[in-house]
């Protein structure tokens, strides 16, 4: 595999060994932004934010450990993801997909011709082209850290959701705009990862965050779960004293969804003493959505554990 400028040859173990440390991006000059058009800059207070710097970390370590067994190291996602070398085997590793697009492009216009195949079958697989992008070819090939960030950020959401982000990124970004009377400047905020509550609570599992954050709670708890499940059991002449130890064979359990659900449980089916673990994990098959009984079936039981194609309404 061959690397910028052809060092690849001479420099096997890395593609990006000689890269250097971006430059500071400083305010644009008036001469270098054409009358009526944007840009976006980075203030040094922004750039300098902990939890930005934090995310361009989680984001280079996750592609070079992608990318590792093709020996090619980002240093910089500000200057080496431009000309689509690195998306190019980062989209070809994560989705197994060979794009038709030349290794290398050492040419500008081969460089912007290679970006913009490559980002067409990013935003194809990401099914975000009927979307309204944060990035663009452009944006990205005039080496727009926000523009990267974004896109990176979402083929991370996309190809590896448990990559962990820092929660609620978001940086102070300042829109230069060329006028007749001038360079015009505004300020705004740009979110570059979801907020911590959103994803936390959808993630997060209740009783994780009970025994977490009130523990003292959970025998109080306990006891009100055991003192629903006697109310249902109640009418099979059935209760429940120790949560930890009468549900593990899975009999009371199989007798309290019948009973929540209002499904006939064939007592042949299942066992209800089982006296070993083959007794309790055969799949069962649940019918007929009438009450359940205890006077049929008692002479065969058989198996306590529910398949998903067992039990119909």
């Amino acid at each position: 595999m061959a690397a910028r400028a052809g060092k690849a040859e001479m420099e096997p173990e890395s593609l990006y060994n000689l890269l250097q440390l971006p430059k500071a991006v400083g305010r644009p000059a008036e001469e270098e932004l054409p009358q009526g058009e944007k840009k976006k800059y980075l203030p040094p207070t922004s750039r300098g934010d902990p939890k930005f710097e934090e995310l361009q970390k989680v984001l280079m370590d996750w592609i070079n450990a992608r990318l590792l067994p093709e020996h090619i190291v980002v240093r910089s996602l500000e200057e080496d993801i431009f000309d689509g070398l690195i998306l190019h085997h980062l989209f070809q590793t994560l989705t197994g997909l060979r794009l038709d697009v030349e290794e290398m492009a050492l040419t500008v216009p081969n460089q912007r011709r290679k970006l913009e195949a490559v980002l067409e079958a990013v935003n194809r697989s990401l099914q975000a082209e009927d979307q309204p992008l944060k990035w663009s070819m452009d944006a990205i090939f005039n080496k727009d850290l926000l523009a990267t960030l974004h896109l990176l950020v979402a083929l991370a959401k996309r190809f590896q959701p448990d990559l962990p982000l820092p929660t609620n990124v978001q940086v102070e970004v300042i829109t230069m705009e060329s006028t007749k009377s001038g360079l015009k400047s505004e300020k705004s905020v740009e979110q570059l990862t979801e907020c911590s509550t959103d994803k936390d609570l959808a993630t997060n599992d209740v009783f994780d965050e009970l025994f977490k954050l009130a523990p003292e709670k959970v025998s109080a708890v306990k006891e009100a779960i055991v003192n629903f499940v006697n109310q249902k059991l109640d009418r099979l002449g059935l209760s429940v004293q120790n949560l930890d130890t009468q549900f593990a064979d899975g009999v009371l359990l199989l007798l309290l969804i019948g009973q929540l659900e209002g499904f006939f449980l064939h007592l042949k089916e299942f066992y209800l003493t089982p006296t070993c673990p083959a007794e309790m994990y055969l799949p069962l098959d649940v019918t007929s959505p009438r009450k359940p009984s205890l006077t049929s079936g008692l002479d065969a039981p058989r198996h306590n554990c529910l398949s998903h194609s067992g039990w119909t309404p």
